[in-house]
């Protein structure tokens, strides 16, 4: 288990605040953040090539906050992937027994597995220059394996990969961390985390947000950060009033006007409401249903997703529904049509601003 508790670092014009989680032995942790958030400062600190001004680091219950790098059994791939350009792909993977106490057949047989784990046996004698952004990345992944670390921290792994190699390489981190490695991996990306993690963590200005698993995460954000990043379309500034009508139901109201009935109890007056698009029913009539909150509009855009339509209604203010194809052809839809929106008041999340 690695640990981390209340980890600082100052630098001028920056400062990682009391950062603390633990990573269980087999996680894969992914910490989510927009560029300068601290991420790739906090994996070097985890790495040891930055000291904090204070906290601790802990691996197996042991203090490696003040260890060296050689002395962590921590793996780091950074974004750039720093392979040498003058090593073939072999003596790039095995570099990092160059100096330890390993026999040729011994680094022959790292060599065979690692190339083989990684697909990469067929381009041994190849040097980086001729490598595809794939294959450098495999190249890269075995050579920080090839040290067999305990941790294997991974800075924007596919950041700089087209889809199909995104998700390739998606595949081989995912069977990576199968095999038993522990892996943490920073990005700003909300689908690699959702795709890859068992756990993830939030990080902004320095300060991690939430933490927890993607779904407990994701579907309840705890702040209008979390929520943008998840990409919720439907993100609402508010007031809020409490038990308003004969069932007892609290009401946020966006821009003074429209009144969006909620099931959550809350205890602030000001704040945000996020509703997931694909709890919003669309509709050319006004459905007879038990859900509380129905608002006529027009449609102002629609837009081709991967595997349906995202339509933009605007009911004095704009609600994005995701539907599928089939139901974006039976109903016509075209600009300006007048269509219903219904969801349930349980559908909606409360937030705190």
């Amino acid at each position: 288990m690695l640990e981390l508790n209340n980890i600082s670092v100052s630098f001028p014009g920056f400062s990682l605040k009391n950062i603390s989680l633990k990573v269980e032995k087999g996680d894969y942790f992914t910490v989510l953040g927009m560029s300068g958030a601290g991420k790739t400062l906090m994996l070097e600190i985890i790495a040891g090539l930055q000291r904090p001004d204070s906290g601790k680091i802990l691996l197996n219950n042991q203090d490696i906050t003040n260890k060296n790098i050689q002395g962590r059994r921590i793996g780091l791939v950074y974004q750039d992937l720093c392979l040498f350009p003058h090593l073939t792909v072999a003596d790039n993977i095995l570099y990092p027994l160059k100096n330890k106490k390993f026999s040729k057949q011994e680094k022959s047989k790292t060599l065979e597995k690692l190339a083989g784990h990684m697909e990469i046996s067929h381009l041994l004698e190849r040097y980086p220059k001729s490598l595809s952004g794939g294959e450098a990345q495999r190249v890269a992944l075995a050579r920080t394996l090839a040290s067999n670390p305990e941790v294997l921290l991974l800075d924007e792994p596919l950041s700089n990969l087209d889809v199909k190699l995104k998700s390739e390489l998606r595949q081989l981190l995912k069977k990576i961390n199968l095999s038993g490695k522990t892996i943490i991996h920073v990005t700003h990306d909300y689908t690699e985390a959702a795709t890859l993690s068992n756990k993830v963590a939030l990080i902004e200005n320095g300060v991690l947000i939430q933490t927890g698993c993607p779904d407990d995460v994701f579907r309840h954000p705890v702040n209008e950060f979390v929520a943008r990043f998840r990409g919720y379309k439907n993100l609402f500034k508010c007031t809020f009033e409490s038990g308003v009508n004969s069932q007892n139901h609290n009401i946020a109201r966006i821009n003074n006007e429209i009144a969006v009935l909620l099931n959550e109890k809350i205890d602030y007056h000001k704040g945000f409401i996020v509703v997931p698009e694909q709890d919003i029913i669309l509709s050319e009539a006004m459905l007879e249903t038990s859900a509380l909150n129905r608002f006529k509009g027009v449609v102002k855009e629609f837009y081709q997703m991967g595997f349906g339509m995202e339509v933009i209604i605007e009911t004095g203010v704009d609600f994005s529904v995701v539907i599928s194809q089939e139901s974006f052809q039976k109903m016509n839809i075209e600009k300006g049509k007048e269509l219903w929106i219904t969801f349930k008041a349980s559908a909606v999340k409360t937030l705190n601003g």
